[in-house]
């Protein structure tokens, strides 16, 4: 019988903070995943396989010292499992402890590219580090209000991406990041969305814009639908 670790399917496990330095000198390469030349996104994407390559094996050792009742072994292996799915996405992204503000969390830059790389090229995203309920996770942590203003910024990016796109699974989570981050620049750019010719735009921007001005209202499917029949005319 195989057993994988505490936290494979959690976002908030973890035992400890590594500094911004040390976040980078891991992934520093993702950030090719969301660039604009395919060729770089080739590249990073060959990384990556590398790197989920490595997760796989380290994996795959350390269950074989269950079935070897090595204890040692079995530490030693599960350490280096740990440490070795640092070095990828979407699995280094689950090691943040429970307690520290997400906003001085090192790794939230790597947060916010793993939702641009799924904003920006949701096709490779699916292919290659498909995880719904990290993106979940993910959003639900930074729709804090007390960001600064470049993570502000790149948090209404994103909301402007994806209201221009057919619905996909997880979006509506960002409603609590639009929320988190009302103010004049992003019902600018909702607006100019709502009044766009692009249909999914006008329907999801307006949405949104319709939510903020009614913070107490939920966002459950019940209200968009009925937002919906009501904003369509039926």
């Amino acid at each position: 019988m195989e057993h994988d670790l505490p936290g494979d399917d959690g976002y908030g496990y973890g035992r400890g903070i590594d500094g911004v330095g040390v976040w980078y000198e891991r992934l520093g390469w993702t950030y090719g995943l969301i660039a604009s030349d395919p060729a770089v996104r080739g590249v990073a994407l060959v990384r990556l396989a590398d790197a989920e390559r490595n997760t796989r094996d380290a994996l795959d050792r350390y269950n074989r010292t269950w079935r070897r009742r090595y204890s040692l072994r079995r530490k030693a292996a599960h350490r280096n499992y740990e440490e070795i799915r640092k070095h990828s996405l979407p699995d280094a992204l689950w090691n943040r402890p429970a307690g520290p503000d997400i906003v001085a969390w090192p790794g939230l830059p790597y947060a916010l590219l793993f939702l641009e790389w799924e904003a920006r090229y949701p096709q490779e995203w699916t292919r290659h580090a498909k995880a719904w309920g990290t993106k979940q996770g993910i959003i639900r942590d930074v729709a804090v209000a007390h960001h600064d203003e470049t993570v502000r910024t790149k948090l209404a990016d994103l909301i402007e991406i994806v209201v221009q796109r057919p619905y996909r699974c997880k979006d509506r989570e960002y409603v609590r990041a639009a929320r988190a981050v009302d103010g004049d620049d992003l019902r600018t750019r909702l607006q100019t969305a709502a009044r766009s010719d692009n249909p999914w735009a006008q329907r999801h921007a307006g949405y949104i814009l319709w939510l903020l001005d009614r913070p107490e209202m939920p966002n459950t499917r019940h209200v968009w639908r009925t937002w919906l029949a009501a904003a369509s005319g039926e």
